[in-house]
């Protein structure tokens, strides 16, 4: 389809038209160009046709490339090709970069006429003045003469071209303006993956409620925009202190000794234990099919002692929230004093009815608190404010005990007219206790009895059984030798991943180069897992990718549904951000500089693995593949659009600082892996091994689509072929003087991290960059997972010599071999281990990251059993790598309580944050050896 937008400045060399079109494929025709009919039709020429043409009339022709069209009515006219975003034109072998948006700029170019004398040029304007009535009438009255008029007719035709021209052109401008900033806001029109209602309870009731609210320790949300909300908060009673520290959002901070998921399915059922410091909290939930709002759902809380928890008092608090659309309102015993249920009514729950149910141990005290709460981030504080200091004398030691109860009903008090949208139940009590909390929908009419006691415990032990039956059948980990406490573990990594999927609404904060400020991104949901409940309680959609490569295993739906929803929130170019920050909670946990995202930035497209994974195990119907094909296709155009280098087949990762001084060098974000060293000084001459590997993996990917639903994936398939050809690949990237593939670009080794002089009597000035050696154009001589992503991807070919060096190097403990996995960057390398600010330790420069390493196993893992000559020392390698990884994980689970970011190089410790049950959980694949 062709749209177009019509430009004429004043030029030396005439009007000129711009016509500014989108195409997926090279058009062959382009129709009634020219407005004025000057131009009739357009035949694009093969490529054979492009040649260079220079011309010095006018500065924009200069050393530029020129088609040169035949087919016109007038001569003289050429197009031009400006605003390539990789700044060439493709080679004819490479086909897919010329799938993008650019500009072409017509110039019709009026004849040269020959020079003539003065006396001739007034004869002619005679000659032609002579020919009209005008000039004959004038003549004879003598008025004026006519050149005069002449003149002064030419003078007017002049400014009034100029000034037409002017407005054309600004408002041409502000016109192409607006396309321009719309479209970074702008869904892409294609029907969507997941469709309006997908997530209803009328068209998917078994997970329309859940625990999607991964950043608190314990909440169950629907799947709805305008959601009734619940969740936890619980905090000791100090007899003696006045202060108050409430748990509730999962933070590091609170230094529990562990928490996370033991066993959860994703649908049905979950078992979660919390040990904080006295005592351990078991979250246990279970699920009831039944009416038309997602039936009911059962949580038992029990709180146990642990070393001298039996003399501590703890407070649980569990509160209901509803929008602006709902209502809620408190319910209380006969004395009304206690709290006993909640009732009301939401957009997406109809009527229902959360009742608080108690089972045994001892009670010490009951409390409510009924308020207004502005948004769901702000939980803490409107608790906190609400909270009351008692004192009152103990009766059993005969001294004064402070004891923090919530403020009770504070609408009421206040004669508030807001609306009392906030109910929170405390029950105050000492280990050991246990309570229900049980939500009813009022639409399941057929209910047979309430979902507790003995029911509760039969339901949930039928659900816990099926899900250790259903393991031991994906995974076979009994089968392969593993103990009884390492598949306790498994399954405690696994169900985090499967725990820590949340549901999320809202908008995010984007930006593009037309923007002078950051705007907002449709309003759209997002259902993803989360790569840590503690640090990163949001979607990554990098991280994703590894996500759902053990989601699917477990629950090829769950799988199918995170991908939908991702690829729904591509823009009209393509795009999608690399983070989603959806509504005000999930904004609360992210840095304010992380926040906007710029869409000329990417993120590896990890989601291909995931997807490669699905097709391989048969999970697509063609429903569904049809449904994303489109959607991967323009998501691959915009890489090749907005990413590629200045080589043919060849890409750069866009994003990184040119300019600052703060970094030893230049972070790239958009890689992933953030402070990997890459080219010291960035420039458009980058060329990044990593990024043309992942582009070789989406081809392939799109390729294989295509041939299951019988679509012509010819171009796909060559692209990808063409990626992976090895004498290409060693062309750009296959750097003899350390025996890898490296990036390509402005670099030097000698830049140090320098502390400036201050002047006297002032503090400390920061650390800047210093650079000693004068960069140079050429490989980054660097070794580390960058290096391997030929060998990742499975692009090298087996039998080639560069296959054998790579599992040679990746062996070498010198280099990237340690006890524990591969470390991310050679222990030989200048930056290995160095911070790359005064304040920001390595990150990834030397820790060990799971999601590569399960890359490195499965890779290593098709090497050796794939023929070639390095066949068997692929498969040494792979074996102890395998065991490595996963010996160390267990261990420090064991340790530690967590499964953590990333492993130290030299001790194997867990660092970073915790827990991480992101793509660390891929252990669990490793274990199962399943690729």
């Amino acid at each position: 389809m062709l749209s177009f937008f019509h430009r004429v400045e004043v030029s030396p060399v005439g009007p000129v038209l711009v016509v500014i079109f989108r195409s997926v494929h090279i058009v062959s025709q382009i129709h009634t160009l020219h407005p004025d009919k000057q131009i009739s039709s357009l035949i694009w020429c093969p490529w054979s046709a492009i040649e260079p043409f220079n011309d010095t009339d006018h500065e924009l022709c200069t050393d530029r490339r020129f088609l040169v069209i035949n087919r016109f009515q007038r001569p003289g006219i050429r197009l031009k090709i400006v605003n390539w975003h990789s700044g060439s034109i493709p080679e004819p072998r490479f086909p897919l970069q010329c799938s993008r948006t650019i500009s072409v700029i017509l110039m019709a170019r009026s004849r040269k006429q020959p020079k003539s004398n003065k006396a001739e040029t007034t004869d002619k304007q005679t000659d032609v003045s002579n020919d009209t009535p005008h000039s004959s009438k004038m003549g004879r009255k003598k008025l004026v003469p006519q050149n005069n008029l002449n003149r002064l007719h030419s003078k007017f035709l002049k400014y009034a071209v100029v000034g037409i021209v002017v407005l054309v052109s600004v408002a041409s401008y502000v016109g192409f303006t607006y396309i321009v900033k719309q479209r970074v806001v702008t869904p892409l029109a294609y029907d969507k993956v997941i469709g309006e209602g997908a997530m209803s309870p009328s068209e998917s009731p078994e997970r329309f409620w859940g625990s999607y609210r991964p950043n608190v320790y314990f909440g169950m949300k629907t799947r709805s925009p305008e959601s009734l909300v619940t969740g936890l908060m619980w905090c000791e009673q100090s007899t003696r202190d006045r202060s108050v520290n409430i748990r509730h959002t999962c933070e590091q901070g609170d230094q529990l000794a562990s928490y996370g998921w033991l066993q959860h399915d994703g649908v049905n059922f979950g078992a979660q234990e919390i040990v904080d410091r006295k005592y351990k909290i078991r979250t246990d939930f279970v699920k009831r099919p039944g009416g038309d709002h997602g039936g009911d759902w059962t949580t038992r809380l029990t709180v146990e002692p642990r070393g001298d928890g039996r003399q501590s008092t703890v407070s649980l608090m569990f509160y209901t929230a509803v929008g602006n659309s709902g209502s809620i309102r408190p319910e209380y015993s006969a004395n009304g004093k206690q709290l006993t249920a909640i009732t009301g009514v939401s957009p997406d729950c109809g009527r229902f009815r959360l009742s608080f149910v108690p089972a045994d141990g001892t009670v010490k005290e009951h409390n409510f608190l009924r308020t207004y709460l502005p948004d769901l981030h702000l939980v803490n504080d409107v608790v906190h404010k609400s909270l009351l200091l008692r004192n009152q004398a103990s009766k059993t030691r005969g001294q004064q005990e402070y004891m923090f109860v919530l403020a009770g009903d504070v609408i009421e008090k206040s004669k508030s007219t807001l609306p009392g949208n906030f109910i929170v139940h405390q029950v105050t009590v000492s280990a050991p206790f246990s309570t229900y909390v049980v939500f009813e929908s009022e639409s399941f009419t057929t209910r047979p009895n309430r979902l507790v006691g003995k029911l509760f415990d039969e339901t949930f032990t039928r659900f816990r059984d099926e899900f250790d039956k259903k393991f031991e059948t994906i995974f076979q980990l009994r089968a392969k030798g593993f103990k009884r406490d390492d598949v306790e573990i498994a399954q405690a990594a696994m169900s985090n991943m499967i725990g820590g999927v949340g549901y999320f609404h809202g908008s995010s904060r984007v930006q593009s180069q037309y923007h002078s400020a950051p705007v907002s991104y449709w309003e759209a949901s997002l259902y993803t897992a989360v790569p840590s409940r503690s640090h990163f309680p949001r979607g990554f959609l990098w991280d994703e990718g590894f996500h759902q490569l053990l989601v699917s295993k477990w629950d090829a739906d769950i799988g199918k549904e995170v991908i939908g929803n991702w690829l729904d929130l591509m823009n009209s170019e393509g795009w999608i951000p690399r983070e989603m920050i959806l509504g005000p909670e999930a904004l609360s946990k992210v840095p304010e500089q992380y926040v906007t995202q710029w869409n000329d930035n990417a993120n590896p497209p990890s989601l291909f693995l995931s997807i490669k994974s699905l097709l391989s195990d048969g999970a697509l119907d063609a429903g569904y593949l049809k449904s994303i094909y489109p959607r991967l296709q323009t998501w691959f155009g915009w890489f090749n659009t907005t990413q590629t280098g200045d080589l043919p087949t060849s890409y750069r990762w866009r994003g990184r600082n040119a300019t600052t001084l703060d970094e030893l060098n230049p972070k790239t974000l958009t890689s992933g892996l953030d402070d990997y060293p890459r080219a010291s000084h960035p420039s458009r001459a980058e060329r990044h091994v990593d990024l043309r590997c992942w582009v070789a993996l989406s081809a392939s990917v799109i390729a294989e689509i295509a041939d299951r639903l019988g679509q012509d994936g010819s171009v796909y398939r060559q692209t990808a072929e063409r990626l992976s050809d090895n004498s290409v690949l060693n062309r750009l990237h296959w750097c003899s003087g350390i025996q890898a593939y490296c990036d390509y670009g402005n670099h030097t080794d000698n830049v140090q991290l320098q502390r400036p002089p201050s002047a006297p009597n002032t503090p400390p000035r920061g650390k800047t960059r210093v650079t000693l050696g004068r960069p140079r154009p050429g490989y980054v001589e660097t070794f580390g997972y960058v290096s391997l992503f030929p060998m990742l991807m499975q692009i090298v070919d087996p039998s080639s010599e560069h296959l054998g060096k790579l599992i040679d190097n990746i062996a070498d403990p010198n280099q990237l071999w340690t006890a524990y996995g591969l470390r991310s960057l050679s222990k030989r390398d200048p930056l290995y281990n160095k911070h790359n600010t005064e304040h920001d330790a390595p990150y990834w420069r030397g820790p060990i990251w799971i999601n590569i390493n399960y890359l490195a196993v499965r890779a290593l893992h098709y090497y050796a059993n794939t023929d070639g000559p390095h066949r068997e020392k692929a498969g040494k390698t792979y074996s102890q790598l395998r065991q490595n990884v996963i010996s160390n994980i267990l261990a420090q689970y064991k340790s530690t309580g967590y499964i953590w970011e990333n492993y130290n190089d030299t001790t194997g410790k867990g660092t970073g944050c915790y827990p991480f049950t992101g793509w660390s959980g891929l252990v669990v694949l490793l274990m199962g050896e399943i690729y």
